[in-house]
């Protein structure tokens, strides 16, 4: 992954604010237990919905079952927003990353991801991979997708600065 031509949108931010450095937007990409994914229905509505993800090769990767309505919605239009960040207002990141969902299929890589979401969670998210999938023991697939950014917001809180992250 390239690095991001990085600006502080001053019409969003406080005349003291710096813009956040993509180090410190990436960790918090890369650290996030929860994050949220809006993807668009056909009739163009949004739909938005919790998920874990993980962060790895300047990729961001999630799990859907293909009937799950995330899913049904990618298979219409790639284009989503994943958003991270905490519920305080005066302190943290929230942040926004923009791009398209490609659904994963290679082994080697599904193989990586596997251990990525066991090691990020402690073992409580165990995947088997096989078929181009994720299996869960048990029973049951889940398809993977990955989202490479093209622009990824970061909205400061206490210091208040919005930073666009832009990759060529």
């Amino acid at each position: 992954m390239s690095t991001p031509d990085t600006t502080l949108d001053a019409r969003f931010s406080d005349p003291a604010a710096t813009a956040a450095g993509w180090d410190e937007t990436r960790q918090a990409l890369e650290d996030a237990q929860l994050s949220w994914i809006c993807t668009v229905r056909a009739d163009g509505r949004p739909h938005l919905t919790p998920l874990v993800a993980v962060w790895l090769d300047g990729a961001l990767y999630f799990s859907t079952g293909a009937g799950e309505q995330k899913a049904v919605n990618l298979r219409g239009n790639p284009h989503v927003l994943l958003l991270t960040g905490c519920h305080r207002w005066d302190d943290g990141l929230d942040v926004v990353a923009e791009g398209d969902a490609v659904q994963v299929t290679d082994e080697d890589l599904l193989t990586r991801l596997a251990a990525e979401w066991a090691r990020k969670w402690d073992g409580q998210w165990q995947y088997e991979v096989r078929d181009g999938a994720f299996w869960h023991p048990g029973g049951g697939s889940a398809q993977v997708f990955e989202v490479r950014p093209a622009k990824v917001l970061t909205f400061a809180k206490g210091r208040f600065g919005q930073t666009r992250h832009r990759f060529s």
